[in-house]
């Protein structure tokens, strides 16, 4: 009997990927010049960027996935930073107008509020990540050390880091859901219209119903073109 779902070939590269990932502290910083932890370490693995651009991983960090790549360690590239104690974001209550852009730049989901109203950041699952502070647009948000004698992996530990994974993976998921919600009613609202052409277009004559037609065709071409594997 053949199998519905047969599982993927193994892929090497793909394995010491996901071990390299496993290895980072998924602050999801961006601070090594990537967009998130998995793809820096998807980079390392495929492309053979270096090991030492992980500022909250620290030396232990570079040392985890030299052991990993079998790679000779390598000094924290400063270019990316400095290793450091864990930060933590505080919001001012007294300066923050609820933009909610600071909830948007988060890649953890750990600000709460809404518009209009002041956020408040949670504290546990705050990774220190610093992606609130150029968001805000009255630099209400500071950041605060939570203890100067830990840094790297000895002030956040493997849990945390996991933690932080699932919070990441979450965040992404509710991105591309709010994203394909959208697409959906743009969409019906521009079908809607191409339904409703002749009504919505008063007064018009017969060319210029035909230009609005041809335009709002293009763009659900565009649309449906998008959704194509």
């Amino acid at each position: 009997m053949t199998l519905a779902n047969p599982d993927k070939a193994f892929d090497p590269v793909e394995e010491l990927a996901k071990q390299l990932d496993q290895a980072l502290p998924q602050t999801q910083c961006t601070r090594c010049g990537y967009p998130d932890c998995l793809s820096y370490a998807q980079a390392i693995a495929r492309d053979g960027a270096p090991i030492n651009q992980c500022p909250p991983g620290g030396a232990e960090g570079v040392a985890r996935l030299a052991a990993i790549s079998s790679r000779p360690v390598l000094p924290l590239n400063p270019e990316h930073g400095v290793e450091g104690p864990r930060l933590l974001a505080v919001i001012d209550e007294n300066w923050c107008i609820g933009c909610t852009l600071c909830i948007t730049a988060c890649p953890v989901d750990c600000i709460a509020g809404a518009p209009k109203q002041m956020h408040v950041i949670v504290a546990d699952q705050c990774t220190g990540c610093e992606l609130c502070i150029p968001a805000c647009p009255v630099d209400c948000i500071s950041l605060v050390e939570l203890d100067s004698s830990q840094t790297a992996w000895q002030a956040w530990s493997t849990d945390q880091a996991e933690q932080a994974r699932e919070r990441y993976a979450f965040h992404r998921l509710r991105e591309q859901r709010e994203k394909s919600e959208n697409e959906q009613r743009l969409r019906a609202k521009a079908e809607h219209k191409l339904a409703h052409l002749a009504e919505l277009t008063k007064p018009a004559d017969a060319a210029e119903l035909e230009r609005k037609r041809a335009v709002v065709e293009a763009a659900l071409a565009r649309a449906r073109a998008k959704r194509q594997p």
